[in-house]
């Protein structure tokens, strides 16, 4: 599979409290061009959301976000997650996303995690949360001694602020849920949802 890095210039961070409203909303994404979901593990609808995304919208590339333990990792890969997304990582976290076999973003917010990522062998991360860790002048900074690291910033990040961190070589993608109003999901606005992934795709 492509790098997540490099399906869409924007994640969408997804969270579903209702599991009817997951096809739908995957759709809405796909057709703005946002083919790459992150449904985040912070409700109970989450797992069946992205089994329904999976099964039905096949045009999407469905991840799993909040993973924070070995078991979130083996409950997003048996619901049929595509990539896996951390706010943060351990040893013991960052063995679990290995074995499962799926792609994986391991979340960081200090040089010292890039570091000790890179000397595992993981070159693509999350930094999160990107606007209070210190957004797009940290991730330069950072991109002079640790050119290998690329990042999805995530935390904060909006369709105003979203073009800075494109522009900077170590960013593939941001993640962000702005394209996804509240009451747009609330009164099922699917069109709503639509537009507005399309104006957050044609951000590169």
């Amino acid at each position: 599979m492509t790098s997540v890095l490099d399906l869409a210039p924007v994640v969408p961070v997804v969270v579903v409290d209702d599991v009817a409203d997951a096809v739908p909303l995957a759709r809405a994404l796909v057709a703005g061009g946002l083919p790459a979901i992150e449904v985040t593990l912070r409700t109970p609808a989450a797992p069946d959301a992205i089994r329904a995304i999976a099964a039905e919208v096949p045009e999407a590339v469905v991840g799993a976000g909040t993973v924070i333990s070995a078991a979130t990792v083996t409950e997003a890969a048996s619901a049929g997650a595509r990539f896996l997304v951390s706010p943060g990582w351990t040893d013991t976290l960052l063995a679990a996303m290995r074995a499962s076999g799926v792609p994986f973003l391991p979340g960081v917010s200090t040089t010292s995690e890039v570091v000790a990522l890179l000397e595992r062998g993981v070159t693509e991360m999350k930094f999160f949360p990107a606007e209070a860790a210190g957004g797009t002048a940290y991730l330069k900074s950072l991109s002079g001694p640790l050119p290998q690291a690329r990042f999805c910033p995530t935390g904060g990040i909006s369709l105003a602020s979203a073009p800075s961190y494109l522009a900077l070589k170590n960013v593939g993608c941001v993640g962000g849920s702005w394209m996804l109003p509240p009451d747009a999901i609330t009164s099922k606005d699917w069109a709503r949802v639509e537009k507005l992934a399309r104006e957050a795709s044609a951000l590169r």
